[in-house]
């Protein structure tokens, strides 16, 4: 059995960055844990660029914005396992956890006073989205899709039809506009798109693909290879209008429906999780209700941008560093948030008032002209637009919260007056 003071789940952006600052911060006995060969998550096969701009003040394609984590990885000293993917974790005390893994040398059992689990999100598949029908080949998730393209060189199809306007969606619409396919329609339920308004225009407009807001997919039909897909425009409760029923040929079908955080290790802990993020309920911190367990990146927050993962990471290293130096994170009179309007979560739930924290928050629906109140420290921020696919981020300081006597603080999006 390995002892470590600190253990990290998962390689990608927030993970490698959760190391190297636990390192920086001087804990002695640190490991990272990842399922694939290489480090970086889903970046290494993410070719645009768009990447680094906040954390790196550049602007650098996924593999690039891997390499210069790696890099700064490299200078430090701690254990990496790759190709090991940990099925099991035991918390057997305040101090004490155990991480069950499995690689191609055997079973692995770490010990380790403390966790960083960053171990990402994951895709929904076309069996959590209603669509019925044959289930022939040419049906990929984006993720998939895009493996097969920018690691192993292979083209999915050439006539295309994609299901949901998120951003790797929207950026896979573009992809394979590139390589010469024909993208037949991009396809939404809801009657706004699910990306960021710059992929809109860079991926869908600057190639005139199609948008059909407000449309689902039905069934799909094919036997050897997907020949067809059956759709409809769909009302405001998203069911299905009956005399809109169309088909679009195509041979390949790409489902971009979202994601959703993996947390089914957390979950059998018995960590209390959200139902609003799907996600555990964090600390300023970013601990959650198991002492020592800290969350970060697209396992705690799906984040538009992976600045925002590495930023994560880094939080939560900086409290595990915390609990080692401390036997623990210090007691404080946690502080709940409360949301009000047009507000689908922020993150972190729980507030101490005692340091600066980062929230990281989503609308519900699109709306121009609001403004976001936090009534118990007065403060007020005005926004021309809020839309459900771009993350608010927002920092308050120690000295607004160190005022609140209240046991809450209370979130709201409301119209402003003109």
């Amino acid at each position: 059995m390995y002892t470590y003071d600190l253990i990290v789940i998962g390689g990608g952006a927030s993970g490698i960055a959760a190391a190297i600052k636990a390192k920086e911060l001087g804990v002695k006995k640190v490991a990272l844990v990842d399922e694939k060969s290489y480090l970086g998550g889903v970046l290494p096969q993410c070719i645009h660029s768009g990447f680094g701009l906040v954390y790196f003040k550049e602007d650098l394609t996924g593999p690039e914005f891997t390499e210069k984590l790696v890099q700064k990885a490299k200078k430090l000293s701690f254990d990496v396992y790759s190709d090991t993917f940990v099925f099991k974790i035991i918390y057997r005390d305040y101090f004490e956890k155990l991480v069950y893994a499995v690689s191609k040398h055997g079973i692995k059992k770490l010990k380790t006073k403390t966790i960083v689990y960053s171990a990402g999100c994951r895709e929904r598949s076309i069996y959590e989205i209603g669509v019925v029908g044959s289930r022939p080949s040419g049906i990929f998730t984006a993720g998939e899709a895009q493996t097969l393209m920018d690691i192993y060189g292979i083209m999915p199809g050439k006539n295309i039809v994609i299901v949901g306007s998120g951003d790797v969606g929207l950026i896979m619409a573009r992809r394979f506009a590139l390589q010469g396919a024909n993208v037949k329609a991009v396809i939404e339920i809801m009657p706004y798109p699910g990306g960021l308004t710059r992929n809109i225009v860079q991926c869908l407009n600057d190639f005139n693909i199609p948008l059909l807001l407000s449309h689902s997919v039905l069934r799909v039909i094919g036997k050897d290879r997907i020949e067809e897909v059956e759709v409809c425009k769909v009302d405001e409760s998203k069911k299905c209008i009956e005399d809109s029923i169309f088909r679009i040929k195509c041979d390949t079908l790409i489902i971009s429906a979202g994601l959703v955080p993996r947390v089914e290790l957390l979950e059998d802990l018995g960590i209390s999780i959200d139902p609003l993020t799907k996600s555990a309920v964090v600390n300023d911190r970013l601990e959650t209700s198991l002492p020592g367990i800290f969350v970060a990146g697209n396992a705690l927050v799906v984040n538009d941008l992976v600045d925002y993962a590495v930023e994560q990471g880094e939080v939560a290293a900086q409290g595990a560093s915390e609990f080692v130096f401390n036997n623990g994170i210090s007691a404080a009179q946690w502080k709940k948030i409360k949301l009000n309007g047009n507000i689908r979560f922020f993150v972190p739930q729980l507030i101490s008032g005692e340091r600066d924290v980062i929230m990281y928050g989503r609308v519900i629906s699109p709306e121009e002209k609001v403004k976001l109140e936090i009534n118990e420290i007065k403060k007020e921020i005005s926004f021309f637009r809020v839309r459900p696919s771009e993350m608010i981020r927002l920092r308050l300081n120690k000295d607004e919260l160190s005022s609140v006597k209240t046991k809450s603080l209370t979130f709201s999006i409301s119209k402003r007056s003109e």
